[in-house]
């Protein structure tokens, strides 16, 4: 077997791969055999079948599976062994010529490779970057307790409808006639839920201003959802085509009006969020609420510096030019179902992306950072604390964060998320100990608007 690899330009590479009948005739021959041994064919005892036969059968079938599995074997072998650093696919070249399997011995392969560029970064605690440390000040931790608060709330009775309280409204609607009556055979419905601050006309939710229990209201839905059928046939409890033409009036008569009351700051909302005795008092209950906001910003802290880092990194290498024609023909490739102009559209995200994966895999080696079925236990937890941090369940105990990790790394749908979390975590640490950091306190509103500057 000849393999020549041409790189003239150190970031366009063509390799060439002649595979001769020596290459591939044992191999073809063995496989022959064992088709033999197992063929089935009629008239002909098992392992009996003249070697005649089972070429005609099936030779050019296994020619082209012993060459093909031959030609990608050998390939990646020698552009591993040689050291190149291929960028996705190799992509057959404009010069290449359809090679007849069946009829010819000899086949010559052209192929375009797309080269890495080279460049080398290293970080040491030479470079300063902006590491910000967020402080959970008493805005934020006014911010959280509201939050609590809201969660925490219920729906009490009121007598009388307050848009800027946000209440609920629930009543029996009844379609009207032309003479304002309520219509014989019409639209009715029983406990219907409706909200007048969403009504999209100010005209019709004018119309619930100051109403009370027992009131009566007329209004026309169409007229205030007149861009949404779809809540029209909610409110009506039809199908969305049966409301089309729809245009009476109806009635409302309020049978119950609810109003969310947040919770009060005391002990059943201290219970509520650590659980029962563990805060008795509101500064107990602050200073716990700013504990948990640390850690929380911590991560957001970690997650900017990684970001910084990356920037930091990316002006440091400077431009670097990538093989643009091969690499648009491997995205294009992998996507056979997109066309060119989505390849125009996402290319020059995908080339910044690549810079970064590059700089990143020197960083990574430079730092000996090594991943670990402990690092990406961890980085599950990490994952696990935050979805639960969502929805306010602050204090999971361990062993729930340890078995919803173990589900996560058993998804195959999220091992390479938790495999790339892990390596930027781990990114993220290393570096933090190599750099030198200009450290800022900034305040969580100060930090949300760092890049709007």
């Amino acid at each position: 077997m000849k393999i020549s690899f041409e790189n003239a330009d150190k970031i366009n590479g063509l390799l060439t791969m002649v595979i001769e009948p020596e290459d591939y005739k044992e191999q073809v021959e063995k496989k022959l055999k064992e088709y033999r041994k197992k063929a089935n064919v009629p008239g002909f005892r098992p392992g009996m079948v003249p070697m005649g036969l089972i070429k005609r059968q099936f030779g050019t079938s296994i020619k082209v599976d012993v060459v093909n599995k031959l030609l990608g074997e050998e390939l990646y072998k020698y552009i591993r062994e040689n050291n190149i650093q291929m960028l996705g696919e190799p992509m057959p070249n404009e010069k290449q010529v359809p090679q007849d399997i069946e009829k010819d011995d000899t086949f010559e392969f052209i192929f375009d490779i797309a080269v890495a560029p080279e460049f080398n970064i290293s970080l040491t605690d030479k470079d300063t970057i902006d590491y910000y440390e967020i402080k959970a000040d008493d805005e934020l931790v006014d911010s959280q307790i509201e939050m609590f608060a809201s969660r925490n709330g219920h729906y009490e009775k009121v007598e009388e409808y307050d848009e800027e309280a946000r209440d609920m409204l629930k009543g029996d609607i009844r379609q009207l006639d032309e003479q304002g009556n309520t219509l014989e055979g019409g639209i009715t419905v029983s406990d219907a839920v409706l909200m007048p601050q969403y009504i999209k006309v100010e005209e019709q939710k004018a119309l619930f201003d100051g109403a009370h229990l027992g009131d009566i209201i007329t209004f026309n839905p169409k007229k205030a959802y007149p861009e949404s059928d779809t809540e029209v046939a909610a409110l009506l409890k039809m199908k969305k085509e049966e409301v089309a033409d729809l245009n009476a009036d109806f009635s409302y008569q309020i049978t119950e009006i609810s109003r969310f009351v947040k919770a009060s700051v005391g002990q059943d909302l201290y219970d509520s969020v650590f659980g029962p005795g563990t805060v008795t008092s509101e500064q107990e209950f602050r200073d716990k609420i700013a504990e948990g906001l640390k850690a929380q910003l911590s991560g957001e802290s970690d997650f900017r510096f990684l970001e910084d880092l990356r920037k930091y990194a990316e002006e440091k290498v400077g431009e670097l030019t990538f093989p643009e024609d091969i690499l648009k023909r491997v995205m294009k490739a992998g996507n056979t179902d997109k066309d060119e102009k989505y390849v125009d559209d996402n290319f020059e995200a995908s080339i910044r992306e690549l810079k970064w994966h590059l700089i990143k895999e020197q960083l990574v080696a430079a730092a000996n950072i090594k991943v670990d079925e402990n690092d990406m236990k961890a980085t599950a937890k990490e994952m696990a604390r935050a979805q639960f941090a969502q929805y306010g369940m602050n204090n999971m105990p361990d062993e729930y964060l340890e078995n919803y990790a173990d589900d996560l790394i058993k998804n195959k749908e999220y091992t390479n998320s938790i495999i790339d979390r892990t390596i930027d975590r781990q990114l993220m640490l290393a570096y933090k100990n190599i750099v030198k950091l200009n450290a800022k306190e900034v305040t969580f509103e100060q930090f949300r608007t760092l890049d709007k500057k």
